[in-house]
């Protein structure tokens, strides 16, 4: 029955931060992986902007089906491996709940990397146009199943590299700062802060493991957006960190980082709080939750309210 309610939190609260998140995601995307010869935006309002000029509100939520398909079994796969860990590591420390997020990063990466990389070709879709006039891709499993044919299994798993070490210190230092976080914070039930604490948990978990990761995940976009057009411009991560780095300098990794951090708060702030307050209706017990604090490893809060947190962080 916990396992089960852990479940149904992580797939609502997933849910809530994708629909916050998606349009900063989009940005983010559009951002990174524009042609520094002709780049279409001058930052991240422009974008915003334009996207919603040239291409209607709806621009801004291309390719959110795919995130929204993967969100059950990545949810699944990080409650699952980040609670077993807990479990054998056998105390609740700062240094075990990197351990076992870490590993749980790096589980749910096999799905996760072809889960963005439909997301990722579906935002580049219709490029500035309000209505696209030839979708290539018709939704994102029509997306996956079109590179599986043309590319075979190697194809819906470009990026994976760069996803297992995006993922794996990431979710690593998610659990990480939001147990310093929650330990230095605390919070009791009848606190009349304790909502705006989770949020600010939460929200400020996710700019941490973003800011330690994003170099990678500028690799890894340009990397899966590689081949739109009909061609590829690189041989693999080496050849895409160095032509990067030629052509845009140093800065190059910081492209639509704004947008990313604008994105990182609200969305794991709103799934941290849904998931805490969804399972706090459900099981309706004053017990049920101590204080905004880790639980120690048997209980059955250890990683609900923690675990909630999507791939893309």
């Amino acid at each position: 029955m916990d396992f089960t309610l852990d479940f149904a939190a992580g797939c609502i609260g997933g849910a809530a931060g994708v629909l916050v998140g998606h349009p900063f995601d989009t940005v983010k995307v559009r951002l990174q992986v524009q042609s520094v010869d002709r780049p279409l935006y001058r930052g991240t309002y422009h974008c915003f902007q334009s996207i919603v000029r040239q291409e209607s509100m709806t621009g801004l939520y291309k390719g959110i089906g795919s995130p929204m398909m993967g969100l059950t079994f990545i949810n699944a796969i990080v409650f699952g491996v980040q609670g077993n860990a807990m479990r054998r590591l056998g105390h609740d420390t700062p240094l075990n709940q990197f351990l076992a997020g870490a590993s749980a990063g790096a589980l749910q990466s096999v799905i996760c990397c072809p889960m963005e990389l439909a997301k990722t070709r579906m935002q580049l879709q219709g490029l500035g146009e309000r209505k696209s006039k030839q979708k290539l891709y018709k939704n994102s499993l029509d997306c996956l199943v079109r590179i599986y044919r043309k590319e075979g299994f190697r194809g819906i798993n470009r990026g994976m590299v760069t996803t297992l070490v995006r993922e794996t210190p990431g979710f690593g230092i998610y659990f990480l700062t939001y147990d310093v976080l929650t330990r230095s914070l605390g919070c009791e039930p009848d606190d009349p802060y304790m909502i705006l604490k989770l949020l600010f948990a939460g929200g400020m978990s996710g700019i941490a493991s973003w800011i330690s990761t994003y170099p990678v995940d500028v690799i890894k976009s340009r990397l899966q957006a590689d081949g739109v057009g009909g061609h590829n411009k690189y041989n693999g991560i080496a050849d895409c960190v160095r032509q990067s780095l030629k052509r845009e300098g140093w800065r190059v990794f910081t492209h639509g980082l704004t947008s990313t951090l604008l994105r990182a708060f609200p969305v794991n702030a709103t799934t941290f709080a849904t998931v805490t307050l969804f399972l706090m209706y459900m099981r309706d017990d004053e017990g049920a939750v101590k204080d905004c604090e880790p639980q120690p490893a048997h209980s059955s809060l250890t990683v609900s309210p923690q675990q909630a947190q999507p791939s893309s962080l």
